[in-house]
C-alpha cells in the first residue's frame, strides 16, 4: 500500500530527540525498521541503548527500506479505509520510551500496525501465530476504549474532534493496550487515521454492514469444512433426537418441529425438546413463553429444564388465563411421587446482569496497564482492588448455584426447572455449568463445542447485544459468555486430567468472540442468522451465504499450533466390550451417584400446591423475595453433598465438582495477564510443571514400547505438544502468549557495566549494532 514517506527536514518535535543525529528527520527512512530508545525528561538518565544514525545514511538506505516494508495482507472482502505513515508504536517503560516506526492502517475489518515487527521474531516465538489476526492487528469489534494524549494528559476520544492528539492509546477487549505516537506523522494523516478509527469502532452499525457479510460474500468459492465434523450444530431434528438418545432422555421427552420456519417464536430455535405429555398446540399460545424446554437428562432419569416468563399483564382476565395455562403446564412436569420438580428462579434469586457488567468493568481495569509504573503502583493494592471488583465472588456464586442444582438432580432425584425472563442469559450459563460438571462428554472438545451450540447458540443467547458488536447500547453489553468460560477455566485449572481441551483453548475461544469472519458469536438468535444469510439482490444465481463456524480451528491455527489446544494429560474413558457392559451396567449408573441421604418421601400435597403458585407468580412477573424451597434444610443438604464428594478421590470420568472456598477461586492468569510482561514468570508457572510431566510420560511410553516391542509413538499430537514446550527458548508462566511480547522488564545490569561498552564518542564512530546484554 505504498512505501515509506521520504525523510524531510521539517517535523522536529519539542520533546528531547529519540535518537542523536536524527532529530532533524521525521524518521521515515532508516527509522522505519529500527528499534529506538531515548530519554523522557529535562534531566533524563543516560539511555540504556543509544543508536546513532547519520542523516546521509537515512537517504542512502531509504530505497532499501521501502522495498523491505511490511505489506498489508487483506482478507477476502477487506478494504483499506485510511492510513498514516511514520507512526511510532511505543513500549512504555517508566520514563524511557522505546518503539518501532511503521504505518498505522484502518480497514473495514481491523486496525493494523505495519512495522519491522514480524522479521524480529524467531521461529520459537511464532509457533502459536493466529493466521487471521496478527500480533499488531486489532479487529474493529475488539476495540474497547480509545484515548488521546494532549500535553501529557490522557482523555477519552469520541465523536468529532476539534484538536487531534499527539499519542493514541487503544484498549482492547482482549486486554491488549497499544500506544501509537503521532508526533512525527503529517497533520492531515493524523486527522484522517484518528477520525477513521474513532468512527469505524464507535459509530452505531447496521447488521448487514458487518464485515462478516463482506467476507462471506467474497469467500463463497473458498472450500470450508463441514461444521458437523467439529460439533453437533443442533440445527436439525435429527441432532436433537441424537442428544436425547445419548442422554437416555427419549423415554420422557420428545423433539418437536412446531417452530420450523420460526412460525411460533423468533426467539426459539427451529427444533427443540419438550416433555412428552405436553401437547404441541400449547407451544404457540404465548409465543413459546411459559413452555418447559429440555436441556439435559442425567443417568438417574432426572432432567434439567428451562422456561421463560410470560409477559406482564395488568388485565385480571388475561392474568387468569395465564394462571390456568401455567397450572396445566406444571401438571405435565410435576407428578409426584414419580416426577418431582424444583424451581430455580434465576431472575430474582441469583445474579443480575447489572452486577455482572459492573463487576467486570472494575475487574478488567486491573489488567489494562499503560506502563510499568502503573503496574507496580497497582501491585501494592492488588488484592483490595481485586476484592472490590467482586468478579471472583460472582464466579464462586455461579459455581455454587450449579452445585446446588446438581445436588437436587443427583442426591434428591428431582427435576430442576430454571426460570428467567427470556431464558437466554443465566439459564445458558447455569445449565451449561451443570452439564460440564455432570457429563464427561461435555469435557471433550467435541462435546464442549456441541454444548455451546445447544445451550448458547440455539438457546438464543444475544451475542450481538451482549458483545455490543453493533455499538448500539453499552447497557446491553454484559460478558455472560466470558463469565461462563471463566467458570469452566476454574474447573480446568483444578482438575486438568478431566478435560480434553486446555486453558489455551478457552483463551482463544474468548478471543474469537471479536473476530467477524465467524458467524458463531455474531447473532442474537438462530432466526436472526437464518434470515440474514441470504445474498442481497434479486439475481437467480444468488444463494445463501456460507458462513464459517469458529469450531474449525484450522482457519485460525496451523496443525502444530492446534496441538496446544489439546490436553496431553487427558485420557479417554476406556470403552467396554459387550460382555463387560452387561455385567457393569448398574455399576456405571452408580459412578455418578453419591448416596449421601436417604431417599426422601414425597412432601405433602399442600407444599407442592404452594410450589405451583410460586411458579405461576414468577412466570407472571409477580416476583417474591425468597423461593419457598430456599430453606436452611437445602443449605444443609448442599453442604453434606459437597463435603461427601470432596472426601472421595475424584473420578475424572464421572461427577466433577469445583472447590469453591476463598483461595480456590483464582484469576485466569493466561487470559488476563498475558499482555503484561512484568507478570510473567520466566521458566516457571504451571507450564514448567506440565513440561516435566510430559517428559516423564514420554519416558514411560518409550519403556512401554520397548516392552511391547513397538517402535511408533502412541499419540503423535502428544509428542508435538511436548516438543513445542521443550523447544521454547523463553518458556514462561503465560505460555504460549507471552512469547508474542517484547519483554519490557527493566535491565538488571548495573551502571558500571555500560562502561565496558566504551564512551559515547567511540560509539558514535561505530556502525549501528545490537548488543546482547547477556554477554556483557
Amino acid at each position: 500500500m505504498g512505501g515509506a514517506p521520504a525523510a524531510s527536514a521539517g517535523g522536529r518535535c519539542e520533546r528531547p530527540p529519540l535518537l542523536p543525529g536524527v532529530a532533524a528527520s521525521q524518521g521515515g527512512g532508516m527509522l522505519g525498521k529500527g528499534v529506538v530508545g531515548g530519554g523522557g525528561g529535562t534531566k533524563a538518565p543516560k539511555p540504556s541503548f543509544v543508536s546513532y544514525v547519520r542523516p546521509e545514511e537515512i537517504h542512502t538506505n531509504e530505497k532499501e527500506v521501502t522495498e523491505k516494508e511490511v505489506t498489508l495482507h487483506l482478507l477476502p472482502g477487506e478494504q483499506l479505509l485510511c492510513e498514516a505513515s511514520t507512526v511510532l508504536k511505543c513500549v512504555q517503560e517508566d520514563s524511557c520510551q522505546r518503539g518501532i516506526y511503521g504505518r498505522l492502517v484502518c480497514t473495514d475489518f481491523k486496525i493494523a500496525f505495519l512495522g519491522d515487527d514480524e522479521s524480529a521474531l524467531d521461529n520459537d516465538e511464532t509457533q502459536f501465530k493466529n493466521k487471521v489476526i496478527g500480533e499488531n492487528d486489532i479487529t474493529l469489534h475488539c476495540v474497547d476504549q480509545i484515548y488521546g494524549v494532549f500535553d501529557e494528559k490522557k482523555k477519552t476520544l469520541f465523536g468529532q474532534l476539534k484538536k487531534y492528539p499527539e499519542k493514541l492509546i487503544i484498549h482492547c477487549k482482549d486486554l491488549r493496550v497499544f500506544h501509537f505516537c503521532l508526533r512525527y506523522t503529517k497533520e492531515e494523516e493524523v486527522k484522517r487515521i484518528v477520525s477513521g478509527i474513532i468512527h469505524h469502532t464507535q459509530a452505531p452499525k447496521l447488521l448487514k454492514r458487518l464485515f462478516l457479510f463482506s467476507y462471506a460474500t467474497a469467500a463463497q468459492n473458498h472450500t470450508a469444512t463441514d461444521p458437523k465434523n467439529h460439533a453437533v450444530m443442533f440445527d436439525t431434528l435429527q441432532d436433537w433426537c441424537w442428544e436425547l438418545e445419548r442422554t437416555k432422555g427419549n423415554m420422557k421427552y420428545k423433539a418437536v418441529s412446531v417452530n420450523e420456519g420460526y412460525k411460533v417464536c423468533e426467539r426459539l430455535p427451529a427444533y427443540f425438546v419438550v416433555p412428552t405429555p405436553l401437547p404441541e398446540e400449547d407451544v404457540p399460545r404465548f409465543h413459546g413463553h411459559g413452555i418447559p424446554i429440555w436441556c439435559w437428562s442425567c443417568h438417574s432419569g432426572c432432567a434439567l429444564l428451562k422456561m421463560s416468563a410470560l409477559p406482564k399483564e395488568q388485565d385480571d382476565g388475561v392474568l387468569q388465563i395465564q394462571k390456568n395455562f401455567l397450572d396445566g403446564i406444571y401438571k405435565t412436569i410435576h407428578r409426584p411421587p414419580y416426577e418431582i420438580v424444583k424451581t430455580e428462579d434465576l431472575s430474582s434469586n441469583f445474579l443480575s446482569l447489572q452486577e455482572i457488567q459492573t463487576a467486570y468493568s472494575k475487574f478488567k481495569q486491573l489488567f489494562l496497564i499503560d506502563n510499568s509504573t502503573e503496574f507496580w503502583d497497582t501491585d501494592i493494592k492488588w488484592f483490595s482492588l481485586l476484592e472490590s471488583s467482586s468478579w471472583l465472588d460472582i464466579i464462586r456464586r455461579c459455581l455454587k448455584k450449579a452445585i446446588e442444582i446438581i445436588e437436587c438432580l443427583e442426591a434428591q432425584n428431582m427435576n430442576v426447572l430454571l426460570l428467567e425472563e427470556n431464558a437466554s442469559d443465566l439459564c445458558c450459563l447455569v445449565s451449561s455449568l451443570v452439564q460440564v460438571m455432570m457429563d464427561p462428554h461435555c469435557r471433550t472438545r467435541f462435546g464442549f463445542q456441541s454444548l455451546v451450540q445447544k445451550e448458547w447458540i440455539m438457546g438464543g443467547h444475544c451475542f450481538l447485544d451482549r458483545c455490543n458488536h453493533l455499538r448500539q447500547s453499552d447497557k446491553e453489553e454484559v460478558p455472560v459468555f466470558l463469565l461462563f468460560l471463566d467458570c469452566v477455566w476454574q474447573l480446568v485449572h483444578q482438575h486438568p486430567p478431566a478435560f480434553e481441551f486446555t486453558e489455551t483453548y478457552l483463551t482463544v475461544l474468548s478471543d474469537s468472540l471479536y473476530i467477524p469472519i465467524f458467524s458463531t458469536f455474531f447473532f442474537n438468535s438462530p432466526h436472526q442468522k437464518d434470515t440474514n444469510m441470504g445474498r442481497e439482490g434479486q439475481g437467480a444465481q444468488s444463494k445463501p451465504l456460507n458462513l464459517l463456524t469458529v469450531w474449525d480451528w484450522s482457519v485460525q491455527f496451523e496443525p502444530k499450533a492446534q496441538t496446544l489446544l489439546k490436553n496431553p494429560l487427558y485420557v479417554e474413558k476406556p470403552k467396554l466390550d459387550k460382555g463387560q457392559r452387561k455385567g457393569t451396567h448398574f455399576k456405571h449408573q452408580r459412578q455418578l451417584s453419591l448416596p449421601l441421604t436417604q431417599s426422601k418421601s414425597s412432601p405433602k400435597r399442600g407444599f407442592f400446591r404452594e410450589e405451583t403458585d410460586h411458579l405461576i407468580k414468577n412466570l407472571l412477573g409477580k416476583r417474591i423475595s425468597k423461593l419457598i424451597n430456599s430453606s436452611e434444610e437445602l443449605q444443609d443438604n448442599f453442604r453434606e453433598f459437597y463435603d461427601s464428594w470432596r472426601s472421595k478421590p475424584p473420578n475424572y470420568h464421572g461427577l466433577l465438582l469445583p472447590h469453591i472456598e476463598g483461595p480456590e477461586i483464582k484469576v485466569w492468569a493466561q487470559r488476563y495477564l498475558r499482555w503484561i510482561p512484568e507478570a510473567q514468570i520466566l521458566g516457571g508457572g504451571r507450564v514448567a510443571t506440565l513440561s516435566k510431566l510430559l517428559e516423564t510420560m514420554e519416558e514411560v511410553q518409550r519403556l512401554q514400547e520397548k516392552i511391547e516391542e513397538r517402535h511408533h509413538s502412541q499419540e503423535a499430537l502428544q509428542a508435538e505438544a511436548a516438543l513445542l514446550l521443550r523447544t521454547s527458548a523463553r518458556l514462561s508462566s503465560l505460555f504460549p502468549f507471552a512469547l508474542l511480547q517484547r519483554h519490557s522488564s527493566k535491565p538488571v545490569l548495573p551502571t558500571s557495566g555500560w562502561k565496558a561498552l566504551g564512551d559515547e564518542e567511540d560509539l558514535a564512530k561505530r556502525e549501528d549494532e545490537f548488543v546482547d546484554l547477556g554477554d556483557v
